[in-house]
Protein backbone atom coordinates (compact mmCIF):
# COMPACT_ATOMS: atom_id res chain seq x y z
CA UNK A 1 0.00 0.00 0.00
CA UNK A 2 2.86 2.60 0.53
CA UNK A 3 3.57 2.38 -3.12
CA UNK A 4 0.29 4.35 -3.30
CA UNK A 5 1.14 7.52 -1.78
CA UNK A 6 4.14 8.59 -4.26
CA UNK A 7 1.80 7.90 -8.00
CA UNK A 8 0.10 10.91 -8.01
CA UNK A 9 -3.26 10.09 -6.73
CA UNK A 10 -6.01 12.11 -5.29
CA UNK A 11 -5.89 13.52 -1.54
CA UNK A 12 -8.83 11.42 -0.79
CA UNK A 13 -7.43 7.87 -1.92
CA UNK A 14 -4.31 8.91 -0.01
CA UNK A 15 -6.55 8.97 3.20
CA UNK A 16 -8.22 5.75 2.44
CA UNK A 17 -4.95 4.07 1.98
CA UNK A 18 -3.35 5.58 4.88
CA UNK A 19 -6.86 4.62 6.83
CA UNK A 20 -6.22 1.31 5.34
CA UNK A 21 -2.67 1.01 6.32
CA UNK A 22 -3.35 1.95 10.06
CA UNK A 23 -6.19 -0.59 10.29
CA UNK A 24 -4.14 -3.18 10.39
CA UNK A 25 -2.53 -2.21 13.38
CA UNK A 26 -5.71 -3.08 15.42
CA UNK A 27 -6.09 -6.81 14.89
CA UNK A 28 -1.59 -6.92 14.96
CA UNK A 29 -2.04 -5.11 18.30
CA UNK A 30 -4.75 -7.88 19.60
CA UNK A 31 -2.98 -10.78 18.54
CA UNK A 32 0.44 -9.33 20.56
CA UNK A 33 -1.66 -8.93 23.56
CA UNK A 34 -3.81 -12.08 23.14
CA UNK A 35 0.01 -13.91 23.12
CA UNK A 36 1.14 -11.94 25.95
CA UNK A 37 -1.92 -13.07 28.07
CA UNK A 38 -1.33 -16.41 27.02
CA UNK A 39 2.25 -16.22 28.11
CA UNK A 40 1.32 -14.67 31.48
CA UNK A 41 -1.36 -17.54 32.23
CA UNK A 42 0.89 -20.53 31.60
CA UNK A 43 3.98 -21.85 33.03
CA UNK A 44 6.65 -21.05 30.59
CA UNK A 45 10.09 -22.64 30.12
CA UNK A 46 12.71 -20.60 28.89
CA UNK A 47 14.01 -23.01 26.09
CA UNK A 48 14.70 -22.91 22.62
CA UNK A 49 11.03 -22.28 21.44
CA UNK A 50 10.40 -19.19 23.98
CA UNK A 51 14.02 -17.63 23.51
CA UNK A 52 12.81 -17.65 19.36
CA UNK A 53 9.45 -16.94 20.39
CA UNK A 54 10.99 -13.75 22.87
CA UNK A 55 12.56 -13.12 19.40
CA UNK A 56 9.52 -12.81 17.53
CA UNK A 57 7.63 -10.55 19.87
CA UNK A 58 10.50 -7.96 19.55
CA UNK A 59 11.40 -7.43 16.22
CA UNK A 60 7.60 -8.34 15.00
CA UNK A 61 6.06 -5.60 16.81
CA UNK A 62 9.14 -3.23 15.99
CA UNK A 63 7.96 -3.78 12.25
CA UNK A 64 4.66 -2.98 13.29
CA UNK A 65 5.51 0.15 14.65
CA UNK A 66 7.66 0.94 11.80
CA UNK A 67 4.23 0.20 9.81
CA UNK A 68 2.60 2.55 11.55
CA UNK A 69 5.16 4.82 10.51
CA UNK A 70 4.92 4.52 7.15
CA UNK A 71 0.95 4.76 6.90
CA UNK A 72 1.27 8.30 7.60
CA UNK A 73 1.45 10.17 4.40
CA UNK A 74 4.16 12.90 4.92
CA UNK A 75 6.28 10.37 6.47
CA UNK A 76 5.95 8.42 3.44
CA UNK A 77 6.57 10.65 1.48
CA UNK A 78 10.20 11.50 2.89
CA UNK A 79 11.04 7.55 3.19
CA UNK A 80 9.82 6.23 -0.03
CA UNK A 81 12.01 3.83 -1.75
CA UNK A 82 14.38 3.96 1.30
CA UNK A 83 16.52 1.56 2.89
CA UNK A 84 13.92 2.65 6.07
CA UNK A 85 11.27 0.37 3.76
CA UNK A 86 13.83 -2.61 3.26
CA UNK A 87 14.46 -2.09 6.95
CA UNK A 88 10.50 -2.35 7.62
CA UNK A 89 9.77 -5.38 5.05
CA UNK A 90 12.51 -7.50 6.75
CA UNK A 91 11.63 -6.69 10.40
CA UNK A 92 7.74 -7.98 9.74
CA UNK A 93 9.07 -10.65 7.17
CA UNK A 94 11.84 -12.14 9.49
CA UNK A 95 10.10 -11.40 12.74
CA UNK A 96 7.13 -12.52 12.06
CA UNK A 97 7.61 -15.80 9.71
CA UNK A 98 11.51 -16.93 10.42
CA UNK A 99 11.53 -16.90 14.28
CA UNK A 100 8.43 -18.41 15.02
CA UNK A 101 8.90 -20.88 12.58
CA UNK A 102 12.34 -22.40 13.98
CA UNK A 103 10.45 -21.70 17.16
CA UNK A 104 7.89 -24.26 16.41
CA UNK A 105 10.47 -26.58 14.73
CA UNK A 106 12.51 -26.77 18.11
CA UNK A 107 9.50 -27.49 19.53
CA UNK A 108 7.89 -30.16 17.64
CA UNK A 109 11.26 -31.79 16.62
CA UNK A 110 11.00 -34.69 19.65
CA UNK A 111 7.91 -35.61 18.02
CA UNK A 112 9.67 -36.37 14.59
CA UNK A 113 13.34 -37.75 15.84
CA UNK A 114 12.53 -38.75 19.85
CA UNK A 115 16.00 -36.64 20.58
CA UNK A 116 16.61 -32.88 22.21
CA UNK A 117 18.50 -30.42 20.19
CA UNK A 118 21.74 -28.75 21.74
CA UNK A 119 20.96 -26.23 24.49
CA UNK A 120 24.35 -24.95 23.60
CA UNK A 121 24.40 -24.99 20.35
CA UNK A 122 21.24 -23.56 20.03
CA UNK A 123 21.31 -20.53 22.20
CA UNK A 124 24.42 -19.69 20.04
CA UNK A 125 22.37 -19.97 17.14
CA UNK A 126 19.91 -18.15 18.43
CA UNK A 127 21.87 -14.79 19.88
CA UNK A 128 23.76 -14.49 16.87
CA UNK A 129 20.78 -14.86 14.14
CA UNK A 130 19.64 -11.46 16.79
CA UNK A 131 22.39 -9.83 17.31
CA UNK A 132 22.82 -10.21 13.56
CA UNK A 133 19.22 -9.32 12.66
CA UNK A 134 19.08 -6.39 14.61
CA UNK A 135 22.99 -5.37 13.73
CA UNK A 136 22.03 -5.34 9.97
CA UNK A 137 18.45 -3.52 9.33
CA UNK A 138 18.09 -1.81 12.70
CA UNK A 139 20.93 0.28 11.24
CA UNK A 140 19.06 0.35 7.58
CA UNK A 141 15.87 2.50 9.20
CA UNK A 142 19.00 5.24 9.65
CA UNK A 143 20.33 4.90 6.48
CA UNK A 144 17.19 5.11 4.96
CA UNK A 145 16.33 8.47 7.48
CA UNK A 146 19.35 9.94 5.37
CA UNK A 147 18.39 9.22 2.01
CA UNK A 148 19.85 6.41 0.80
CA UNK A 149 17.79 4.90 -1.39
CA UNK A 150 17.15 0.96 -2.10
CA UNK A 151 18.56 -1.11 -5.03
CA UNK A 152 21.58 0.12 -5.73
CA UNK A 153 24.96 -1.69 -5.35
CA UNK A 154 27.19 1.27 -4.97
CA UNK A 155 27.63 5.09 -3.96
CA UNK A 156 29.53 7.85 -3.30
CA UNK A 157 31.29 8.18 -0.38
CA UNK A 158 30.48 11.30 1.77
CA UNK A 159 27.01 10.95 2.17
CA UNK A 160 27.22 9.51 5.69
CA UNK A 161 26.54 6.02 4.87
CA UNK A 162 29.44 4.62 5.10
CA UNK A 163 30.14 3.25 8.20
CA UNK A 164 26.61 2.40 8.46
CA UNK A 165 26.70 0.07 5.76
CA UNK A 166 29.52 -1.49 6.89
CA UNK A 167 28.56 -1.77 10.29
CA UNK A 168 24.84 -4.08 8.40
CA UNK A 169 27.68 -6.18 6.50
CA UNK A 170 29.23 -6.94 9.43
CA UNK A 171 25.81 -8.02 10.83
CA UNK A 172 24.66 -9.98 7.60
CA UNK A 173 28.02 -12.39 8.09
CA UNK A 174 27.39 -12.19 11.87
CA UNK A 175 23.64 -13.82 11.52
CA UNK A 176 24.96 -15.55 8.56
CA UNK A 177 27.29 -17.58 11.06
CA UNK A 178 23.53 -17.88 13.39
CA UNK A 179 22.03 -19.85 10.89
CA UNK A 180 24.74 -21.90 10.19
CA UNK A 181 25.07 -23.48 14.01
CA UNK A 182 21.39 -23.54 13.74
CA UNK A 183 21.84 -26.14 10.62
CA UNK A 184 24.56 -28.15 12.02
CA UNK A 185 22.17 -28.39 15.88
CA UNK A 186 19.24 -29.56 14.08
CA UNK A 187 21.54 -31.89 11.65
CA UNK A 188 23.29 -33.82 14.77
CA UNK A 189 20.32 -34.08 16.91
CA UNK A 190 19.42 -36.70 15.03
CA UNK A 191 22.27 -38.19 15.81
CA UNK A 192 23.60 -37.45 18.77
CA UNK A 193 20.81 -35.69 21.18
CA UNK A 194 19.69 -37.26 23.78
CA UNK A 195 16.68 -39.31 24.13
CA UNK A 196 13.25 -36.73 24.73
CA UNK A 197 11.54 -37.91 27.69
CA UNK A 198 7.89 -37.42 27.37
CA UNK A 199 6.47 -33.87 27.60
CA UNK A 200 9.70 -32.34 27.73
CA UNK A 201 8.66 -29.04 27.73
CA UNK A 202 6.20 -29.41 30.35
CA UNK A 203 3.28 -28.42 27.86
CA UNK A 204 -0.49 -28.90 28.51
CA UNK A 205 -1.59 -29.77 25.03
CA UNK A 206 -2.53 -33.38 24.19
CA UNK A 207 0.29 -34.03 21.41
CA UNK A 208 2.60 -34.31 24.71
CA UNK A 209 0.24 -37.19 26.03
CA UNK A 210 2.29 -39.59 23.92
CA UNK A 211 5.98 -41.17 23.66
CA UNK A 212 8.29 -39.66 21.54
CA UNK A 213 8.85 -40.57 18.76
CA UNK A 214 5.48 -40.67 18.22
CA UNK A 215 4.05 -44.16 16.59
CA UNK A 216 2.15 -43.64 13.24
CA UNK A 217 -1.04 -43.89 14.44
CA UNK A 218 -1.05 -40.73 16.89
CA UNK A 219 -3.57 -41.96 19.90
CA UNK A 220 -4.40 -45.28 20.67
CA UNK A 221 -7.67 -43.65 22.08
CA UNK A 222 -9.21 -40.76 22.69
CA UNK A 223 -9.57 -38.84 25.24
CA UNK A 224 -12.21 -36.95 27.07
CA UNK A 225 -10.65 -34.03 28.85
CA UNK A 226 -12.94 -31.11 31.29
CA UNK A 227 -10.38 -28.18 31.36
CA UNK A 228 -8.47 -25.78 28.80
CA UNK A 229 -4.89 -27.64 29.76
CA UNK A 230 -5.58 -31.98 30.24
CA UNK A 231 -1.88 -32.79 30.85
CA UNK A 232 -1.32 -30.59 33.79
CA UNK A 233 -5.19 -31.09 35.15
CA UNK A 234 -5.23 -34.51 34.68
CA UNK A 235 -2.17 -36.39 35.65
CA UNK A 236 -2.99 -39.82 34.35
CA UNK A 237 -4.04 -39.42 31.21
CA UNK A 238 -1.17 -40.62 29.09
CA UNK A 239 -1.04 -43.95 30.98
CA UNK A 240 -5.30 -43.87 30.53
CA UNK A 241 -4.47 -43.55 26.81
CA UNK A 242 -1.78 -45.93 26.21
CA UNK A 243 -4.46 -48.21 27.88
CA UNK A 244 -7.07 -47.99 25.48
CA UNK A 245 -9.19 -45.94 28.04
CA UNK A 246 -10.64 -43.85 25.44
CA UNK A 247 -13.05 -43.99 22.72
CA UNK A 248 -12.20 -44.82 18.91
CA UNK A 249 -10.34 -47.53 20.16
CA UNK A 250 -11.45 -49.82 17.62
CA UNK A 251 -11.39 -49.75 13.62
CA UNK A 252 -14.78 -49.97 11.93
CA UNK A 253 -15.21 -50.98 8.49
CA UNK A 254 -11.07 -50.19 8.30
CA UNK A 255 -11.94 -46.40 8.67
CA UNK A 256 -9.65 -43.48 9.48
CA UNK A 257 -12.07 -41.93 11.83
CA UNK A 258 -11.82 -39.03 14.69
CA UNK A 259 -14.44 -37.28 16.74
CA UNK A 260 -16.13 -34.12 15.66
CA UNK A 261 -17.16 -32.25 18.28
CA UNK A 262 -19.34 -28.49 19.14
CA UNK A 263 -17.52 -25.73 18.52
CA UNK A 264 -18.74 -24.13 21.96
CA UNK A 265 -19.34 -26.88 24.14
CA UNK A 266 -16.34 -29.35 22.83
CA UNK A 267 -19.77 -31.85 23.53
CA UNK A 268 -18.83 -34.89 20.77
CA UNK A 269 -21.30 -35.07 18.48
CA UNK A 270 -20.34 -36.99 15.39
CA UNK A 271 -17.66 -39.18 14.21
CA UNK A 272 -15.61 -37.85 11.49
CA UNK A 273 -14.62 -40.15 8.68
CA UNK A 274 -10.91 -38.42 7.31
CA UNK A 275 -8.72 -39.67 3.92
CA UNK A 276 -7.23 -43.06 3.79
CA UNK A 277 -3.68 -43.01 2.38
CA UNK A 278 -3.81 -41.39 -1.57
CA UNK A 279 -2.07 -39.72 -4.26
CA UNK A 280 -4.80 -37.69 -5.07
CA UNK A 281 -4.15 -34.38 -2.92
CA UNK A 282 -0.29 -34.76 -4.33
CA UNK A 283 -1.57 -34.66 -7.41
CA UNK A 284 -4.38 -31.82 -7.33
CA UNK A 285 -1.19 -29.70 -6.03
CA UNK A 286 0.98 -30.52 -8.52
CA UNK A 287 -1.43 -29.68 -11.18
CA UNK A 288 -2.24 -26.64 -8.98
CA UNK A 289 1.20 -25.66 -9.49
CA UNK A 290 1.32 -26.21 -13.17
CA UNK A 291 -1.66 -24.10 -12.76
CA UNK A 292 0.06 -20.82 -11.28
CA UNK A 293 3.03 -21.06 -13.45
CA UNK A 294 1.67 -21.07 -16.62
CA UNK A 295 0.07 -18.02 -15.87
CA UNK A 296 2.58 -16.78 -14.92
CA UNK A 297 5.29 -17.38 -17.67
CA UNK A 298 1.95 -16.50 -19.90
CA UNK A 299 1.48 -20.44 -21.34
CA UNK A 300 -2.20 -19.93 -20.86
CA UNK A 301 -2.89 -22.78 -22.83
CA UNK A 302 -0.37 -25.30 -20.46
CA UNK A 303 -2.46 -22.92 -17.29
CA UNK A 304 -5.80 -24.15 -19.13
CA UNK A 305 -4.99 -27.49 -19.60
CA UNK A 306 -3.55 -28.40 -16.10
CA UNK A 307 -6.69 -26.17 -14.41
CA UNK A 308 -9.03 -28.63 -16.37
CA UNK A 309 -6.99 -31.67 -15.07
CA UNK A 310 -6.82 -30.29 -11.57
CA UNK A 311 -10.61 -30.12 -11.70
CA UNK A 312 -11.34 -33.48 -12.54
CA UNK A 313 -8.81 -34.62 -9.98
CA UNK A 314 -10.90 -32.73 -7.52
CA UNK A 315 -14.19 -34.26 -8.54
CA UNK A 316 -12.79 -38.06 -8.59
CA UNK A 317 -11.16 -37.20 -4.70
CA UNK A 318 -14.61 -35.96 -4.05
CA UNK A 319 -16.61 -39.28 -5.62
CA UNK A 320 -15.49 -41.14 -2.88
CA UNK A 321 -16.27 -39.28 -0.17
CA UNK A 322 -19.30 -39.07 1.86
CA UNK A 323 -21.54 -42.10 1.27
CA UNK A 324 -19.82 -43.83 -1.23
CA UNK A 325 -19.72 -47.79 -0.43
CA UNK A 326 -15.80 -47.49 0.16
CA UNK A 327 -16.34 -44.52 2.49
CA UNK A 328 -19.48 -45.32 4.82
CA UNK A 329 -21.06 -48.71 4.70
CA UNK A 330 -23.77 -48.46 6.37
CA UNK A 331 -23.98 -51.65 8.22
CA UNK A 332 -20.68 -50.93 9.62
CA UNK A 333 -22.53 -48.24 11.48
CA UNK A 334 -22.22 -49.04 15.82
CA UNK A 335 -25.28 -47.62 17.18
CA UNK A 336 -24.08 -47.17 20.21
CA UNK A 337 -20.81 -44.28 18.77
CA UNK A 338 -22.33 -40.76 17.82
CA UNK A 339 -22.99 -40.89 13.94
CA UNK A 340 -20.79 -40.70 11.02
CA UNK A 341 -20.50 -37.42 9.66
CA UNK A 342 -22.12 -38.34 6.30
CA UNK A 343 -25.32 -38.82 8.45
CA UNK A 344 -25.56 -35.81 9.82
CA UNK A 345 -26.87 -32.04 8.51
CA UNK A 346 -23.51 -30.22 9.67
CA UNK A 347 -19.84 -31.15 9.76
CA UNK A 348 -16.40 -30.15 8.60
CA UNK A 349 -17.33 -30.05 4.99
CA UNK A 350 -20.12 -27.59 5.46
CA UNK A 351 -17.75 -25.28 7.60
CA UNK A 352 -14.88 -25.72 4.94
CA UNK A 353 -17.56 -24.30 2.42
CA UNK A 354 -18.38 -21.45 4.64
CA UNK A 355 -14.59 -20.53 4.92
CA UNK A 356 -13.57 -20.81 1.35
CA UNK A 357 -17.00 -18.23 0.74
CA UNK A 358 -15.59 -15.90 3.14
CA UNK A 359 -11.88 -15.81 1.40
CA UNK A 360 -13.82 -15.94 -2.23
CA UNK A 361 -16.42 -12.54 -1.43
CA UNK A 362 -12.87 -10.55 0.34
CA UNK A 363 -12.32 -11.29 -3.81
CA UNK A 364 -15.61 -10.56 -5.04
CA UNK A 365 -15.16 -7.59 -2.41
CA UNK A 366 -12.35 -6.00 -4.35
CA UNK A 367 -13.96 -6.48 -7.77
CA UNK A 368 -16.67 -4.22 -6.47
CA UNK A 369 -13.89 -1.86 -4.95
CA UNK A 370 -12.36 -1.23 -8.20
CA UNK A 371 -15.39 -0.59 -9.90
CA UNK A 372 -16.43 2.56 -7.74
CA UNK A 373 -12.93 3.17 -6.70
CA UNK A 374 -12.64 4.76 -10.53
CA UNK A 375 -15.80 6.77 -9.77
CA UNK A 376 -14.30 8.69 -6.81
CA UNK A 377 -10.84 9.13 -7.89
CA UNK A 378 -11.03 9.44 -11.90
CA UNK A 379 -12.72 12.71 -12.72
CA UNK A 380 -11.68 11.58 -16.65
CA UNK A 381 -13.39 7.81 -16.14
CA UNK A 382 -17.26 7.60 -16.95
CA UNK A 383 -19.55 5.30 -17.61
CA UNK A 384 -20.38 5.06 -21.49
CA UNK A 385 -23.68 6.64 -22.33
CA UNK A 386 -24.83 3.20 -24.10
CA UNK A 387 -24.15 0.26 -21.90
CA UNK A 388 -22.74 -3.00 -23.54
CA UNK A 389 -24.40 -5.44 -21.27
CA UNK A 390 -28.21 -6.03 -22.69
CA UNK A 391 -29.68 -5.79 -18.79
CA UNK A 392 -32.78 -7.85 -19.71
CA UNK A 393 -31.11 -11.34 -20.83
CA UNK A 394 -29.09 -10.73 -17.96
CA UNK A 395 -31.82 -10.27 -15.77
CA UNK A 396 -34.03 -12.97 -17.43
CA UNK A 397 -30.06 -15.27 -16.14
CA UNK A 398 -30.95 -13.94 -12.05
CA UNK A 399 -34.27 -15.40 -12.38
CA UNK A 400 -33.32 -18.65 -13.60
CA UNK A 401 -30.10 -18.92 -10.75
CA UNK A 402 -32.94 -17.58 -7.97
CA UNK A 403 -35.46 -20.36 -9.04
CA UNK A 404 -32.65 -23.27 -8.72
CA UNK A 405 -31.11 -21.44 -5.65
CA UNK A 406 -34.00 -21.41 -3.17
CA UNK A 407 -35.57 -24.62 -4.55
CA UNK A 408 -32.33 -26.00 -3.93
CA UNK A 409 -32.42 -24.69 -0.05
CA UNK A 410 -36.55 -26.09 -0.30
CA UNK A 411 -34.83 -29.99 -0.92
CA UNK A 412 -32.02 -29.02 1.76
CA UNK A 413 -34.70 -28.44 4.34
CA UNK A 414 -36.86 -31.11 3.10
CA UNK A 415 -34.23 -33.97 3.30
CA UNK A 416 -32.68 -32.48 6.88
CA UNK A 417 -35.93 -33.29 7.83
CA UNK A 418 -35.98 -36.92 7.02
CA UNK A 419 -38.42 -35.95 3.68
CA UNK A 420 -35.86 -37.26 0.51
CA UNK A 421 -39.18 -38.14 -1.93
CA UNK A 422 -38.53 -36.41 -5.44
CA UNK A 423 -34.57 -35.36 -4.49
CA UNK A 424 -33.01 -36.76 -7.24
CA UNK A 425 -35.60 -35.20 -9.70
CA UNK A 426 -35.44 -32.15 -7.68
CA UNK A 427 -31.38 -31.97 -8.06
CA UNK A 428 -31.57 -32.52 -12.18
CA UNK A 429 -33.79 -29.63 -12.14
CA UNK A 430 -31.61 -27.31 -10.17
CA UNK A 431 -28.50 -28.84 -12.09
CA UNK A 432 -30.85 -28.04 -15.45
CA UNK A 433 -31.71 -24.30 -13.63
CA UNK A 434 -28.47 -23.41 -13.17
CA UNK A 435 -26.90 -25.07 -16.34
CA UNK A 436 -29.06 -22.82 -18.54
CA UNK A 437 -28.51 -19.70 -15.98
CA UNK A 438 -24.13 -20.01 -16.85
CA UNK A 439 -25.02 -20.92 -20.56
CA UNK A 440 -27.08 -17.19 -20.64
CA UNK A 441 -23.91 -15.67 -18.90
CA UNK A 442 -21.51 -17.48 -21.65
CA UNK A 443 -23.64 -15.78 -24.35
CA UNK A 444 -23.76 -12.50 -23.07
CA UNK A 445 -20.12 -12.24 -22.27
CA UNK A 446 -19.75 -13.62 -26.26
CA UNK A 447 -22.07 -11.02 -27.59
CA UNK A 448 -21.46 -7.96 -25.56
CA UNK A 449 -19.04 -5.56 -27.60
CA UNK A 450 -16.59 -5.22 -25.08
CA UNK A 451 -12.63 -3.85 -24.49
CA UNK A 452 -11.44 -5.10 -22.01
CA UNK A 453 -7.71 -4.42 -23.10
CA UNK A 454 -8.41 -0.69 -23.77
CA UNK A 455 -11.27 -0.01 -21.21
CA UNK A 456 -11.41 -0.14 -17.50
CA UNK A 457 -15.11 -0.21 -17.91
CA UNK A 458 -15.31 -2.92 -19.94
CA UNK A 459 -12.25 -5.17 -17.91
CA UNK A 460 -14.13 -4.94 -15.00
CA UNK A 461 -17.74 -5.88 -16.29
CA UNK A 462 -15.62 -8.79 -18.03
CA UNK A 463 -14.23 -9.97 -14.87
CA UNK A 464 -17.80 -9.64 -13.52
CA UNK A 465 -19.32 -12.06 -16.08
CA UNK A 466 -16.56 -14.42 -15.77
CA UNK A 467 -16.61 -14.50 -11.89
CA UNK A 468 -20.27 -15.32 -12.03
CA UNK A 469 -20.20 -17.49 -14.89
CA UNK A 470 -17.49 -19.29 -13.05
CA UNK A 471 -19.65 -19.58 -9.64
CA UNK A 472 -22.98 -20.59 -12.12
CA UNK A 473 -21.00 -23.21 -14.02
CA UNK A 474 -19.66 -24.86 -10.74
CA UNK A 475 -22.60 -24.90 -8.89
CA UNK A 476 -24.45 -26.63 -11.68
CA UNK A 477 -21.56 -29.36 -12.11
CA UNK A 478 -21.50 -29.73 -8.51
CA UNK A 479 -25.32 -30.22 -8.21
CA UNK A 480 -25.43 -32.52 -11.17
CA UNK A 481 -23.31 -34.81 -9.43
CA UNK A 482 -25.05 -34.94 -6.56
CA UNK A 483 -28.35 -35.80 -8.07
CA UNK A 484 -26.51 -38.86 -9.93
CA UNK A 485 -24.87 -39.51 -6.42
CA UNK A 486 -28.30 -39.76 -5.02
CA UNK A 487 -29.83 -41.92 -8.20
CA UNK A 488 -26.47 -44.71 -7.03
CA UNK A 489 -27.56 -44.87 -3.44
CA UNK A 490 -24.94 -42.33 -2.29
CA UNK A 491 -26.60 -39.61 -1.10
CA UNK A 492 -30.28 -39.96 0.53
CA UNK A 493 -32.57 -39.83 3.95
CA UNK A 494 -29.67 -41.72 5.57
CA UNK A 495 -27.33 -39.85 3.82
CA UNK A 496 -28.09 -36.14 3.91
CA UNK A 497 -24.75 -34.41 4.25
CA UNK A 498 -23.75 -33.88 1.10
CA UNK A 499 -26.48 -31.51 -0.27
CA UNK A 500 -26.20 -29.70 2.60
CA UNK A 501 -22.16 -28.67 2.09
CA UNK A 502 -23.50 -27.32 -1.83
CA UNK A 503 -25.76 -25.09 -0.20
CA UNK A 504 -23.88 -22.24 0.82
CA UNK A 505 -22.35 -22.37 -2.75
CA UNK A 506 -25.92 -21.44 -3.92
CA UNK A 507 -26.57 -19.11 -1.94
CA UNK A 508 -23.24 -17.40 -1.98
CA UNK A 509 -24.16 -17.48 -6.33
CA UNK A 510 -27.37 -15.57 -6.03
CA UNK A 511 -26.13 -13.10 -3.43
CA UNK A 512 -23.40 -12.29 -5.72
CA UNK A 513 -25.28 -12.11 -8.54
CA UNK A 514 -27.91 -9.44 -7.53
CA UNK A 515 -25.07 -7.14 -5.97
CA UNK A 516 -23.36 -6.91 -9.22
CA UNK A 517 -26.06 -7.01 -10.91
CA UNK A 518 -27.64 -3.65 -8.87
CA UNK A 519 -23.88 -2.81 -8.93
CA UNK A 520 -22.77 -3.01 -12.43
CA UNK A 521 -25.81 -2.66 -14.29
CA UNK A 522 -28.99 -0.40 -12.20
CA UNK A 523 -26.10 1.89 -10.49
CA UNK A 524 -24.84 3.12 -14.07
CA UNK A 525 -28.36 3.21 -15.13
CA UNK A 526 -29.46 5.53 -12.17
CA UNK A 527 -26.28 7.38 -12.39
Amino acid sequence: VHHMFTVGIPQLAQAFFSMASMLVAIPTAIQVFAWLATLWTGRVVWGLPMLWILGFLIIFVAGGLTGVMLALVPFNWQVHDTHFVVAHMHYVLVGGMLFPLIAGLYYWLPHVSGRMPSELLGRWAFWLVFIGFNMTFLLMHLTGLLGMPRRIYTYQAGLGWDWLNLLSSIGGFVMAIGIGMLIVDLLLHFRFGRLAPRNPWNADTLEWAVAMPVSTYNFISLPQIHSRHPLWDQRQLPEQLENGQGGLTGIQAERRVTWGSDAVTGQVQEIVHVPSNSWIPLQTGVLLAITCLGLLTKFYWVALAAALLGLLVVLRWSWHNGGHPHAAPLRADDPRSPPLHSRTCDGPGRWGMLSTLLANGSLFACLLFGWFYFWTVSPQWQVPAQAPLAAMPLLLSGVLLSAAALYYRRLVACLCRGQGAGLATGLWICAALGLAHALALLWLLLAADLAPRSLAHDAALAVMLGYLLFHGALTALLTALQARRVQLGYVGVELPYEPVVLQPLWSYSLVVFWISFAAFILMPMAW
